[in-house]
């Protein structure tokens, strides 16, 4: 091989190269995507008013591992906070595409005996934290 058709091999390398670690998905992290919808479904309140009813959806369809939910502006002043909704698994639970905020999610329970989702309050931030296997995701929601 000449010194020229070396060169031009060298930079095609660097050039492929650079193209996968700066274009390419290969060497980032994978992350969770989380996603929300508010649907009224027709439960109604005591006076009259209807209860929004809070659907998640993750991407891509994961087993979760973790799901905790916690108000943003008390977890920025204190890591420790309480979550009003904690769920752990401690064998499989089955693979999640859409879940409702409560639900109960076969294969997880939650992670203090006996205690179960509080419910949200309106014009509050929250912020969701899921784990699935080596993959997390958080979602910061608001309940109008």
């Amino acid at each position: 091989m000449s010194k020229n058709s070396l060169l031009l091999v060298m930079v095609a390398i660097c050039l492929v190269a650079a193209y996968v670690i700066f274009f390419s998905d290969w060497f980032r992290p994978k992350t969770l995507q989380i996603y929300h919808t508010s649907r009224n479904l027709r439960q109604v309140a005591p006076r009259g008013n209807e209860i929004p009813t809070l659907m998640f959806g993750l991407r891509p369809e994961s087993r979760i591992t973790e799901l905790k939910v916690v108000p943003l502006g008390q977890f920025e002043t204190n890591k420790n906070v309480l979550p009003v909704w904690h769920l752990i698994s401690d064998s499989n639970s089955i693979p999640l595409k859409v879940f409702h905020y409560g639900q109960y999610i076969p294969g997880m329970r939650p992670a203090m005996k006996g205690v179960h989702a509080d419910a949200l309050d309106t014009n509050v931030t929250y912020r969701m934290f899921v784990t699935a296997g080596g993959l997390k995701g958080q979602h910061d929601f608001e309940l109008k």
